[in-house]
């Protein structure tokens, strides 16, 4: 199953509701006032619109999420390698690493998977 499309400001909602977890709606828009700014309409139309594209449940005033923070970010990482750097991971490696300085642990990091990768590792 593809993991639906998730914008920029719903992913600052999903921030919230994977940091709380099983929530009541109510407490949701109470945190979504408090740390968005938002309305309690706002809450309640992205509520609705995640439930409706897969994203979360809401049964019983209580939600929780359908798809993990990760999942998300493997999507977008795949969506903007696939549509920036034409698929090609040291394309993109090479265009991350060219304006960010890198430690000496996350050079080893980075190393650890690629000989993870080597070994059969998925």
């Amino acid at each position: 199953m593809d993991t639906p499309k998730i914008f920029e400001s719903e992913y600052r909602f999903c921030l919230i509701l994977w940091e709380h977890e099983p929530v009541k709606s109510s407490e949701l828009v109470k945190l979504c006032r408090e740390q968005l700014g938002w309305k309690p309409t706002t809450t309640y139309t992205v509520l609705r619109r995640l439930s409706d594209r897969g994203v979360l449940k809401n049964e019983n005033t209580v939600v929780t999420s359908l798809v993990s923070k990760d999942e998300v970010q493997a999507a977008e990482i795949d969506e903007l390698v696939e549509k920036k750097f034409e698929g090609s991971v040291p394309a993109f490696f090479a265009a991350f690493t060219k304006r960010r300085k890198i430690s000496q642990e996350e050079i080893d990091e980075v190393q650890k998977m690629i000989d993870h990768f080597r070994k059969g590792g998925g």
